[in-house]
């Protein structure tokens, strides 16, 4: 095989992990969100722009403000999972480039200055980067279950504000023993590749 990670952590970040809808009630530790956090924040991003902000729902109260907004099926698992989190992009990003693009500080204003401009590039590198956080859960020996089913004006509205979009909500945790649903098929390479 032509990969050089190690088939164990293979199976762990990919070809074993799967999208948890249960979790035992293992805490999950400050220090394991940092630590997946210091892991995954050297995902690239264009400009190096790093638009995710993260908002750590731990309190009871936060939580059932959260849950109300959450599609009637993500629910009870978004009620009980150890950790959620909302993840969301920052469209003021453009703000920290002087620091996080040193090279190119006016990138600031000649490629961002403009608010749609801004929006577009925050939603698809905060993307990305909730894919790479992802994978640092499950780095971190947790699982992750990442929701776009919800209100997401109501979760704007209730934890973020007009310059903060929300992209998903993840539940976060030790998977329980019922976690899985079957695997869902995937496609094949040569369904997906094309050579030109």
């Amino acid at each position: 095989m032509s990969l050089v990670l190690d088939p164990a952590a293979q199976d762990l970040l990919f070809r074993e992990a799967r999208t948890a809808n249960t979790f035992t009630d293992e805490p999950v530790t400050e220090e394991q969100v940092q630590a997946i956090y210091d892991l995954v924040k050297y995902g690239p991003t264009a400009f190096n722009q790093s638009p995710l902000r993260i908002t750590l729902v731990r309190s009871e109260a936060a939580r059932e403000r959260l849950v109300k907004h959450m599609a009637e099926g993500n629910q009870p698992k978004t009620a009980t999972a150890p950790l959620v989190a909302i993840l969301a992009a920052d469209n003021e990003f453009h703000e920290e480039l002087p620091h996080l693009f040193p090279h190119f500080p006016q990138a600031k204003d000649v490629f961002f200055a403009e608010r749609p401009a801004r929006e577009g590039a925050a939603s698809l590198n905060a993307a990305l980067q909730a894919a790479y956080f992802i994978i640092g859960i499950r780095a971190a020996g947790l699982a992750a279950g990442p929701m776009t089913g919800l209100d997401f004006a109501g979760v704007q509205k209730e934890f973020l504000d007009a310059d903060h979009t929300p992209l998903m909500v993840i539940n976060i945790g030790k998977p329980a023993e019922d976690a899985w649903f079957p695997r869902s098929p995937r496609l094949e390479a040569d369904q997906v590749i094309t050579t030109v």
